[in-house]
């Protein structure tokens, strides 16, 4: 997979149509007409662990692509105007139904190879999850139950480690 399948045929220049852009793939593109540079960074991903007070973390199993069926921290990517914590309180109401607080963060997940950057809290949830169309099915895992093996992302595993060793 293209870090930036955009950039790969780009040529012509998206303000003035000059076909004069440089391209730095996959990084940036400038026109030598108009002056135009437009630079492609990862973009970031809120997602919180929610825990119960015996020690349960939640997780749902995932309704889209990619990895769709394996389970995963709720979340999603930050839209312009939000913060990463409002991001992760709208993302838990769309995705698992449930009003939330942002506690303390857990870690910031990222590898150069990868488009996003993850940034993942620790949430308390005002009510029960339940399921979506983005959520097929949620659970809270005892530590010693968490199917680490069906985990559907890298910074899923490394979020919930760390968390566990506080």
């Amino acid at each position: 997979m293209s870090l930036n399948p955009a950039l790969e045929d780009a040529g012509y220049c998206p303000r003035c149509g000059a076909g004069s852009a440089r391209v730095d793939f996959p990084r940036s593109l400038r026109c030598q007409a108009c002056g135009y540079a437009v630079f492609f960074n990862p973009k970031p991903v809120g997602c919180a662990i929610g825990r119960e007070p015996d020690g349960r973390v939640w997780l749902a199993r995932r309704g889209f692509e990619p990895q769709r069926g394996r389970w995963s921290m709720p979340g999603g990517f930050v839209d312009l105007g939000e913060t990463v914590q409002e991001a992760i309180v709208r993302e838990l109401e769309e995705e698992i139904g449930v009003r939330a607080e942002v506690d303390g963060l857990v870690g910031v997940y990222s590898k150069a190879d990868d488009r996003v950057v993850v940034i993942v809290f620790e949430a308390r949830l005002h009510g029960t999850p339940r399921t979506s169309e983005e959520a097929l099915e949620v659970r809270a895992f005892a530590p010693a139950d968490i199917p680490w093996d069906d985990l559907a992302f890298w910074n899923d595993a490394a979020a919930l480690r760390d968390l566990l060793a506080r």
